[in-house]
């Protein structure tokens, strides 16, 4: 790969994540004080990033890959959500403003798999390649949080009560529109799959349905869908949560754990060889539990090290639990079905089991919410529960002791 290919490729991956970490991280605090909306109201905007995980790999799967050039439909895409992203900066009101935001994620999530696919064509060892290539995507969610906290200061409370905190969706906006324009300019990833038949079943992953006879993947498989109940708590809550408190700068400081995310997947392939998946996991599960018992009974005074805290402790929930699990997926699907299972994963978890814990999580937050001020540590206490009976499960009736050759795998 020649270096100008690179830095396109690069750049890429840095807008496409800039992108989203723009205004997602902020969004529930957008909702609860831009547009007063309850907690299940902010729990289906928030599950609009499930119907678009699920609806992905239909685009992807009937349309990218037998039709049109990756970067062509990567390229439209992200110039439609831009206009929708200008959408969601003028809706005032939470009826206008789903429609908006169900049909930008169903737009936006295939571009996921499409930037991907982008990279992997220009690649003749993406083993070795693709890191360095994608580390820029975390770069650019990084470099996000700390322009709305630091640059533009939008997320301070005088802001906030004063709308700003609605122009990050003009900044997603301008960066989703340069994106669209520069993906005509990306190198040319002709369709995989030109004239071949594809099945429902293929596009899902069905195909890999047989792997759940293994009482040990299906255990995996449950605990999957169950774990991302307190991670949809994470993302709903987290921000709005912070900036209630009193935390100067909350999504500027959130993005300590994207930092945390890059420095524990370099450490996950020796823990991962040396201990096994169900250790591995296990350890990513019960951080859930301790990360919200750090938020329940942390504060932004003397008690804010605890916060910081569980927000560094992301590294370690998300790696250890979701890669170590495509790494493990990985390891038990035969080829034929490798990308199958993997396909089937990501609807369990992004598809059906986001779209569970979104719905928990706006149901629980409008239960310990009286005269307009949330019950904090109930809301954090009850993941912290969810996540730690996963973990008992987990423990008690998964027995399998494979231990993969992880470093290929990352």
């Amino acid at each position: 790969m020649n270096s100008t290919i690179r830095i396109k490729l690069s750049l890429m991956m840095f807008l496409e994540f800039f992108i989203w970490g723009a205004w997602f991280v902020t969004l529930g605090t957008f909702l609860a004080t831009n547009l007063q909306a309850s907690g299940p109201e902010t729990g289906s905007v928030f599950s609009t990033q499930s119907w678009g995980a699920i609806i992905a790999p239909f685009i992807i799967g009937l349309i990218a890959d037998r039709y049109f050039n990756a970067e062509k439909i990567l390229g439209i895409l992200h110039i439609v959500g831009a206009a929708l992203m200008y959408q969601m900066y003028t809706a005032n009101d939470i009826s206008v403003f789903y429609p908006y935001v169900l049909g930008y994620m169903i737009l936006y999530m295939p571009t996921l798999a499409l930037v991907n696919s982008v990279s992997f064509n220009q690649m003749n060892d993406p083993e070795k390649e693709f890191s360095s290539i994608r580390i820029w995507g975390t770069l650019g969610w990084i470099a996000a949080g700390l322009l709305i906290s630091y640059a533009f200061h939008w997320d301070s409370p005088e802001n906030t009560k004063a709308f700003m905190l609605k122009n990050t969706f003009l900044m997603a906006g301008a960066a989703s529109l340069f994106l669209g324009l520069f993906s005509f300019f990306l190198p040319k990833t002709p369709p995989k799959g030109l004239g071949e038949k594809v099945t429902v079943s293929e596009i899902l992953g069905l195909d890999a349905l047989k792997l759940l006879k293994d009482k040990n993947f299906l255990i995996f498989f449950i605990s999957s869908i169950l774990i991302c109940i307190p991670l949809a708590f994470y993302y709903q809550n987290a921000n709005l949560f912070l900036s209630k408190i009193g935390m100067d700068n909350p999504t500027g400081k959130m993005t300590i754990g994207q930092v945390s995310e890059v420095l524990f997947l370099l450490a996950l392939p020796i823990f991962f060889k040396k201990f096994g998946f169900k250790k591995t996991i296990l350890v990513g599960m019960l951080t859930w539990a301790v990360r919200y018992l750090l938020f329940a009974y942390g504060n932004a005074g003397e008690l804010s090290f605890m916060l910081l805290i569980g927000i560094a402790l992301h590294g370690i929930c998300y790696d250890f639990f979701f890669v170590s699990g495509q790494i493990y997926t990985n390891s038990k699907a035969g080829e034929k079905v490798k990308s199958a299972a993997q396909g089937l994963i990501t609807l369990a978890t992004y598809g059906i089991g986001m779209l569970i814990g979104f719905m928990v999580a706006g149901q629980i937050t409008e239960m310990y919410k009286v005269n307009g001020a949330e019950d904090w540590k109930m809301i954090w206490i009850i993941p912290a529960g969810i996540a730690f009976v996963v973990f008992l499960i987990f423990a008690l009736f998964f027995n399998d002791k494979t231990k993969p050759e992880a470093e290929a795998s990352i």
